[in-house]
């Protein structure tokens, strides 16, 4: 929202400076994102009159003129404006002016004539763009002499206002106006509005279908309007410092209304229209060709007005371009309507295009406030365009109700810390238009229709302790006991987890919730991700079921930045839902790894990252507890490099290396490993158990076995550690023999098996029983003890 000091100041003036009043704003949760001045600094610049204008007798694209500009003689500057003509009043540079960019005006010859001066353009005093070619030109009763900056008004300020969605009725500076009176204590005066007279018996029929999602349709005939009459250069100037372009009268006043008072309004051409103006809901496959030059096809959802032909406008959002006004235009009809919020909101994302009408309905409008806005548009439209008003039309849907809240003195000092007097809460409450009424305990107030968001005590609160200004609130130093929960020795703290990964060389990431809907087809192979009914944007359409699509999404733009060494990870939720509709929510750790296994250094030869890489920093995250590897596949993984993470024999997680199809279609130069793991099963851990370190010499015992080339590394350690037995300390492969002397299609696997006793010195006696049950165990799974 941006808006025009000045023009604020006709409704209420603060006697503040700019920059005092932006403060006073942010510190009442209306935050100022910037200000500035209506036109760039520049000095000695005066309005003037062309008296004579003569062609250069050197140039042919010149000409000399002369020209009054309130000095007492008239001045000759030669100019090349194709638009200078006599008797037109223009800004005029002296010498000595120094216009935008520091461009110093002195006297010169041009082409061997004196000129003494320079007549200015918009684009050369950094003035907003007329559509001129030529001199900015300006109005017949601008006076000759004045200041250019004074006469326009350049001084003025322009804020530019973050709303947040609950104070929809700040997006007017009437509603503004309102705030800073209740801010400061100055006098709010409301425009005044007068009601036109009736001259006309020509009437709008209007018919609301759709009750529930319009409470209000209002509309009213004029007559015999110039469409073509200029828009007046105070309306233009204000519309344009509110950041909205000039396009013709009749538009131009239905934008004006909508800044002045914050109710949107549409002006149709009544010529074009047949029968009556009906509010209802949207045929499917009806399509629509709109004011911005799309035609969209209308879904159900969507709110329409139509004639008895069919739809002319989306309700709320954008006009259609067959009833819409132009210069030939002689009768119009004047519309304004509530709209419940909820049927607007969505509606941009929904078609791709917004407009200042759907960012002001779809936050709520004043439902008092459809009559005052046609009565104003009526007034400027006769002002402006003349013509003959008719009686308005009125449909009433479903409205609001008034909405009574109770707010006690108690509660309010309770919450702010600080106890205001009542007789000033009452004065705070009246100031913002709540009309409070005193009962035994506090006050009641009936929220008006511009303020939607007022519902319970906490509000009206919220209200006193901003209006009677956080910065008077003393900030008193809390005092309390704070208790530490303590962790149950079977979980890791998630600090530890962080801390883990970091040690190993990963960088967290955090990404949105919602993602691509190509990312779970990809990545997941979902053909029906949970959908969002009201997504952020069309690229953010479902909740994921996996990380890796925002890991690569974050990988491509490290690679766009020539970050070619990436380790990334991210602890979040990921969401999937049940053959039976209900939904699932878990948490999960998710790992990527891009490029070279270290840094680039001289003491280590470079090498890419492979998969025993990440498979190592996995066992890490999983150490002391009974972790395995197995192959599996996975739609998002290479088929041969793919394998599931198992605790106990429960699948937990998966591992492996991105498949070359997604190497290709998400550019990757080479291909990233990825993990996933349940962030629980990672948090998870034993109690830990005390045992006394033996004071008894270990024995070692290697074991080589001959297997087929198919079995793995843990099928071999699960047979061998299902021999349960207390000395058995450790069991590791240390070994691995292909080669001669081995039977074809075998491998051989060397282990380490260490034992112990706490309480003796181990004998042979002792151990062979062990190892006899340990390589019985291996043989029956295909490996056989190597003679």
């Amino acid at each position: 929202m941006q808006f025009s000091y000045t023009w604020l100041k006709t409704q209420a003036n603060p006697n503040l400076s700019p920059e005092q009043l932006a403060h006073l704003l942010t510190m009442a949760g209306l935050e100022v994102e910037e200000t500035e001045t209506a036109a760039p600094a520049f000095s000695g610049v005066v309005v003037a009159e062309v008296k004579s204008v003569e062609k250069h007798p050197d140039a042919d694209r010149l000409n000399v003129t002369r020209v009054d500009a309130g000095t007492g003689e008239l001045i000759q500057i030669v100019c090349g404006a194709p638009n200078v003509q006599t008797g037109m009043k223009v800004p005029c540079a002296l010498p000595g002016a120094v216009l935008p960019g520091n461009f110093k005006i002195k006297p010169t010859k041009m082409r061997g004539a004196e000129s003494n001066g320079m007549l200015c353009s918009t684009d050369e005093l950094g003035l907003p763009d007329d559509g001129v070619n030529g001199l900015h030109a300006l109005s017949a009763d601008a006076p000759v002499g004045q200041n250019l900056r004074d006469y326009l008004d350049l001084d003025d300020t322009l804020f530019t206002l973050k709303i947040t969605p609950n104070r929809a009725d700040c997006l007017s500076i009437k509603g503004l106006a309102r705030e800073v009176a209740a801010l400061t204590g100055c006098t709010f005066r409301q425009p005044e509005i007068q009601t036109a007279s009736v001259q006309s018996a020509k009437t709008q029929p209007v018919r609301i279908d759709a009750p529930e999602d319009c409470g209000r349709f209002i509309s009213r005939v004029i007559e015999n309007v110039n469409a073509a009459a200029p828009t007046p250069a105070w309306m233009r100037q204000r519309l344009e410092r509110s950041g909205v372009r000039s396009i013709s009268a009749l538009v131009d006043i239905g934008n004006y209304v909508m800044l002045e008072l914050g109710q949107p309004m549409h002006v149709f051409d009544a010529d074009k229209l047949s029968g009556s103006l009906i509010v209802r809901r949207a045929k499917e496959g009806e399509t629509l060709a709109c004011l911005n030059e799309k035609t969209v096809c209308l879904s159900e959802n969507t709110l329409v007005i139509a004639d008895e032909k069919g739809a002319l406008s989306m309700a709320g959002l954008m006009g259609g371009e067959a009833s819409a006004v132009s210069d030939g235009t002689r009768n119009i009809v004047l519309e304004a309507a509530w709209f419940a919020p909820e049927i607007i909101a969505g509606k941009s994302r929904q078609y791709g295009f917004g407009s200042d009408s759907s960012f002001r309905f779809e936050r709520g409008v004043d439902y008092t406030l459809q009559a005052d806005a046609v009565d104003r548009a009526t007034e400027l439209v006769l002002q402006i365009c003349g013509g003959t008003a008719g009686e308005t039309v009125e449909a009433v849907g479903r409205l609001p109700s008034e909405k009574r809240v109770s707010v006690r003195l108690a509660r309010v000092e309770k919450l702010l810390g600080v106890a205001i007097p009542a007789a000033q809460i009452e004065t705070i409450l009246q100031r913002l238009g709540l009309n409070p009424v005193a009962v035994s305990d506090g006050f009641e107030v009936t929220a008006p229709g511009f303020r939607f968001d007022i519902e319970i005590e906490a509000d009206l609160i919220e209200e006193i302790g901003r209006v009677y200004g956080y910065e008077n609130i003393p900030d008193d130093a809390t005092s309390g006991r704070l208790k530490m929960i303590r962790l149950p020795e079977t979980r890791r703290s998630r600090f530890a987890l962080y801390n883990e990964m970091a040690a190993r060389g990963y960088r967290e990431v955090v990404s949105y919730a919602f993602a691509n809907e190509q990312w779970e087809t990809d990545f997941a192979a979902s053909a029906d991700p949970i959908r969002l009914q009201n997504p952020l944007a069309a690229q953010y359409a479902v909740m994921r079921s996996t990380l890796i699509g925002g890991l690569v999404e974050i990988l491509q733009n490290n690679l766009n930045r020539k970050q070619n060494r990436v380790r990334i990870f991210e602890i979040a939720r990921v969401f999937r839902k049940h053959s039976d509709g209900s939904f699932e929510q878990t948490e999960r750790l998710g790992g990527l790894v891009y490029g070279s296994a270290a840094p680039e250094q001289w003491g280590e030869k470079a090498r890419a990252a492979d998969f025993y890489d990440v498979k190592a920093d996995v066992e890490q995250l999983l150490s002391g507890k009974n972790a395995a590897f197995a192959k599996a596949a996975h739609p998002a993984l290479h088929p041969g490099r793919t394998a599931e993470i198992l605790l106990d024999g429960r699948t937990v997680g998966f591992i492996g290396e991105l498949h070359p199809q997604w190497l290709q279609k998400y550019d990757l130069p080479q291909a990233p490993l990825v993990f996933e793991i349940d962030t629980a099963a990672v948090l998870a851990r034993d109690k830990t158990v005390y045992r006394p370190v033996s004071k008894f010499q270990p024995a070692r015992r290697d074991l080589a076995f001959v297997m087929p080339e198919a079995m793995t590394h843990d099928q071999l350690l699960t047979a061998l550690r299902s021999v349960k037995s207390p000395l058995i300390q450790e069991i590791e492969v240390f070994d691995v023999y292909r080669g001669a002397g081995l039977p074809e299609g075998a491998k051989s696997m060397a282990v380490k098996v260490l034992l112990q006793d706490m309480n003796a010195t181990l004998t042979d006696e002792a151990v062979e029983p062990v190892m006899a049950k340990m390589v019985e165990a291996a043989a029956a799974t295909g490996a056989q003890l190597r003679g």
